[in-house]
């Protein structure tokens, strides 16, 4: 599923239609691989919070930023607009993406693979053949309740979204918070092993948690949902606290 949403500094509406200085810059796209084997599909909140784990890990390892060899195209892609894509894999299409330059995050069932972006029209093949559409997952079981000391990516209750669309959204979610959170608070949560929740929320909570100045994706509206769709807030205890 594709996704955009906003760049660090940007005071125009970022997910409108209407083009905007962010078209102007070549486009990129970050690529994220989930897999589903046939026989062994992961839990739909687990990929979910693996897919926003992925994002973290790479906007934080030491090839993305400073000199680091995906530095610069992980500049670029920045800045223009912040598009993700997620495509499924099994068994040889697994492999074969594995082969490529990125990093493999693990969950308690789900494995996500993220690579450094790539040009919106120059996927790599191996990338390229992988179906986009039609991603989804299901919970065997409802999920725990969050930890409350731990962020919480909450998701819009009133959103009907695919499993792929809707790991687009948690990693827009962590990318958002991830920009807003001093260097130490950065460090403090990559240490740790970037702990995070993925929940719907409550219709009233989601009403609190719109209008509370947390990060807040609204989606440019390519697939699935209408253009301006808020999707999901991230409460990252200390961007609370600092509110």
């Amino acid at each position: 599923m594709t996704s955009d949403s906003t760049v660090p500094g940007d005071s125009a509406d970022p997910f409108r239609n209407e083009p905007t200085s962010r078209d102007e810059a070549p486009q990129f796209v970050l690529p994220l691989v989930v897999r589903i084997e046939r026989d062994a599909p992961p839990a739909r909140t687990d990929a979910l919070e693996t897919a926003a784990r992925a994002v973290l890990t790479i906007l934080s390892d030491e090839r993305a930023v400073g000199d680091g060899e995906w530095a610069q195209v992980m500049r670029d892609w920045q800045d223009a607009r912040i598009r993700k894509v997620v495509r499924r894999a099994r068994g040889a299409e697994w492999r074969r993406a594995e082969a490529l330059p990125g990093i493999t995050v693990t969950g308690k069932s789900a494995e996500v693979r993220v690579f450094p972006p790539v040009p919106l029209d120059g996927w790599p093949k191996d990338l390229a053949r992988l179906q986009v559409s039609g991603t989804d997952l299901d919970d065997p079981e409802p999920p725990a309740d969050a930890d409350p000391t731990a962020p919480v990516i909450w998701l819009n209750p009133d959103l009907d979204m695919s499993a792929g669309k809707t790991m687009a959204q948690t990693g827009h979610g962590a990318q958002l918070a991830w920009w807003e959170l001093s260097d130490e608070d950065r460090t403090a949560w990559r240490q740790a092993g970037f702990p995070l929740s993925v929940r719907t929320a409550a219709p009233a909570l989601w009403a609190e948690l719109t209008s509370s100045g947390l990060p807040l994706v609204r989606d440019a509206g390519f697939t699935e949902i209408a253009p301006g769709s808020a999707t999901v807030v991230t409460e990252h205890p200390a961007l609370r606290r600092r509110g």
